[in-house]
């Protein structure tokens, strides 16, 4: 049977369709690619703006700890204490209730990050205590203990909550935060190293106080009113922790005129006096040079924060000599020489002093004191030292700068 052929026209016409078919197929192939860049444009949009929320999340929490750094946050013994940052000027927070601080932003004005709200919302950055539920009780952290994390002992945890914004994208975050720990090795509530004596009514006192005991405890003694352990059924003032001599020595200790307690009272005559402060502060001495700063010539009127006292460049020579007249102070106080307290001196946390410490009226220190000396010690004084490892830690902690972040989650 012959083949038939196709006529011109119908083969003008397959063409044609075929041609349409070719449109409509490159068409759908076109639509189908706009399709899916416009698809991926729009993922990877969500994805950047999901990413800014997140690091404007964080930026507040950077905020909240350089406020906790600077003593802007401070709630003391408050358990129920609560601050909110707020992206407004000052004058214009709004009210809180008693426990809770409003806190404007330290942001420049008109450049604020999305991380709070101007007012009162669920968006706004909140720093408070870690508490058990009724909050009456506060967390803290010592690494001394196990487990880390108890009511006892340590430094208080704090809870930051922060929320970052990005167009539609918010990222909520909850941070545990504690300031770094510090390792105090303290050898007694005074260490010396030398032969000591006392003319005067000095009381030290070895067993480990809690960081919140007020000035002028154990003034008087230990078991007795307004004494550093008060109420003795429930150990007033002490932790009932890890307790020391009230002197330690590495020579002879005449007992001081208002007595001595500790476990034991005194520990004369011991061998390894600290070879220099990074020894009580668990560093090596390396790492104490870089983190005590540079050296200051002049004594500031008052001792707050991290005090390096030396009047030359060459470290511990005993050689400056260093005065404060009254005034209550905190911190790390390091003097390569002689220190003499005037007044009435009132201080938290720990001082190392390379040469001898004269004490000239009424002082009360709660943390500890480390005298390495050039000679004997006689104090004629009125003293209070009573030993506080918290007291050493939190101040010391509290103008290092550093945290350590122990746990993080996304709501």
């Amino acid at each position: 049977m012959p083949r038939i052929r196709p006529s011109l026209e119908n083969q003008r016409g397959i063409a044609l369709v075929m041609a349409l078919l070719v449109l409509v197929v490159l068409s759908v192939l076109a639509l189908v690619l706009m399709t899916t860049v416009n698809t991926e444009s729009k993922l990877t949009s969500h994805d950047v703006s999901k990413s800014t929320a997140l690091n404007l999340a964080e930026a507040g929490v950077a905020e909240a700890l350089s406020r906790i750094t600077n003593g802007d946050i401070n709630f003391g013994a408050n358990t129920r204490g609560t601050a909110v940052i707020f992206n407004q000027i000052a004058g214009s927070l709004p009210t809180m209730g008693v426990d809770t601080t409003a806190v404007a932003t330290a942001q420049p004005t008109g450049a604020w990050l999305s991380y709070s709200t101007s007012n009162k919302s669920a968006e706004q950055l909140t720093v408070n205590y870690k508490t058990n539920n009724a909050r009456t009780v506060v967390y803290k952290y010592d690494i001394s203990k196990n487990p880390p994390v108890q009511t006892v002992s340590g430094l208080p945890i704090y809870v930051i909550k922060s929320t970052g914004r990005s167009g539609r994208d918010v990222r909520h975050v909850t941070t545990e935060v504690v300031q770094k720990p510090i390792l105090v090795n303290c050898k007694g509530a005074v260490a010396i190293g030398k032969n000591t004596s006392w003319s005067g009514n000095d009381y030290m006192c070895g067993y480990d106080h809690r960081s919140d005991t007020p000035i002028g405890k154990g003034k008087n003694g230990r078991n007795v009113a307004g004494g550093c352990n008060e109420i003795p059924a429930s150990n007033m003032w002490e932790t009932g922790g890890t307790n020391l001599p009230g002197v330690w020595a590495t020579g002879t200790i005449g007992p001081p005129g208002g007595g001595v307690s500790g476990i034991p009272a005194t520990s004369p005559s011991q061998p390894g006096f600290y070879a220099g402060p990074w020894e009580v502060l668990g560093m090596t001495q390396s790492q104490f040079w870089a983190w005590v700063g540079p050296r200051t010539a002049v004594a500031p009127p008052i001792p707050t924060g991290i005090i390096y006292l030396d009047n030359d460049a060459i470290t511990q020579n005993q050689l400056g000599a260093f005065t404060f007249n009254g005034g209550t102070g905190e911190g790390f106080l390091y003097v390569d020489g002689n220190l003499t307290l005037n007044g009435n001196f009132n201080y938290r946390g720990l001082i190392y002093v390379e040469g001898n410490l004269s004490i000239n009226s009424w002082t009360w220190v709660l943390g500890g004191v480390v005298i390495r000396g050039v000679g004997a010690q006689d104090w004629h004084s009125n003293g209070t030292i009573l030993y506080s490892k918290d007291a050493i830690t939190e101040k010391i902690a509290k103008y290092s700068g550093q945290f350590v972040t122990l746990s993080w989650r996304e709501n």
